[in-house]
């Protein structure tokens, strides 16, 4: 029973797959937080384009 415990404790296959998922989500935030300044930005300015063409 001890013997199953440590290698239980020792096993990190799980672990990579663990820190990968925190880097994609890192990552996707970073995307998300990026696009949604930008698409403000980009409104304000097609608004100032349209108020000026009517």
């Amino acid at each position: 029973m001890l013997r199953l415990i440590s290698q239980f404790i020792g096993d990190e296959s799980g672990a990579t797959a663990i820190e990968y998922a925190l880097i994609a989500a890192g990552i996707s935030m970073a995307i998300i937080v990026t696009v949604r300044g930008l698409g403000t930005t980009l409104s304000g300015r097609y608004a100032a384009v349209n108020a000026s063409l009517k």
